[in-house]
């Protein structure tokens, strides 16, 4: 209990966390981001670390600091580029062998379950759209690299989306987290992404469930 307390603590209150690396690393602190992210989409084994909420606290906390929002967008294109190129590479070789293993807290069927339903319903830009949704950010490319899509074709997938996500949530951040009204609720404003963040995946689950009930209330009907 006291680990899921710390880790909501860390979500809502990144500001002071992050703040915290930036006063006691400096510079460094361009580098543990980029690890996060590169993590967060490269590795099948850490989809629960932050992803939006952390590349908005990130561009709002440059502002002030001797962290250079360039730099910053530079970097973390680079590491979420490279994450997800890894994370193809991860499916195209242990794919199989992943998918065959049971659940455990980190990996779960119904993860894959869920991105092959975007991909269903949106073809290759499920690596775009993914970028923005959590848990299907992170297995779309490892699904893509078990045969889903070419590699020439995932490339050109992964660098727009790694572009419009990294560069919209840090700027989002890098503008409007020092307004007052932002900057005195950060919190909230980070749980706040976090919800809307998570909606499509939530509005696609209970479409999913709402198709299901109806496909077996047919089969009753026509037994």
């Amino acid at each position: 209990m006291q680990q899921l307390l710390d880790f909501l603590d860390i979500f809502l209150h990144l500001d002071k966390h992050l703040g915290e690396i930036i006063n006691q690393y400096g510079i460094t602190t361009y580098l543990i981001l980029a690890l996060i992210v590169f993590c967060e989409t490269g590795l099948v084994v850490t989809p629960f670390l932050p992803g939006d909420s952390l590349l908005f606290a990130a561009g709002a906390l440059t502002a002030g600091s001797e962290l250079n929002i360039i730099v910053l967008i530079a970097i973390l294109l680079v590491a979420a580029i490279l994450g997800d190129a890894v994370n193809y590479q991860i499916g195209k070789m242990l794919g199989a062998k992943v998918l065959n293993r049971p659940d455990t807290w980190y990996f779960k069927k119904s993860y894959i379950e869920k991105t092959e339903k975007f991909y269903a319903k949106y073809g290759g830009k499920t690596i775009i759209i993914a970028r923005f949704v959590p848990i299907v950010r992170t297995f779309a490319p490892f699904l893509a690299g078990i045969g889903v899509m070419s590699y020439s074709r995932f490339v050109i997938y992964n660098v727009i989306g790694a572009v419009l996500w990294v560069c919209s949530l840090t700027l989002a951040g890098f503008y409007f987290g020092g307004l007052p009204i932002v900057k005195n609720n950060f919190g909230l404003v980070v749980l706040g992404i976090i919800i809307v963040s998570i909606l499509p995946a939530a509005f696609e689950f209970l479409a999913v469930r709402k198709e299901s009930k109806k496909q077996i209330k047919n089969s009753s009907f026509i037994i």
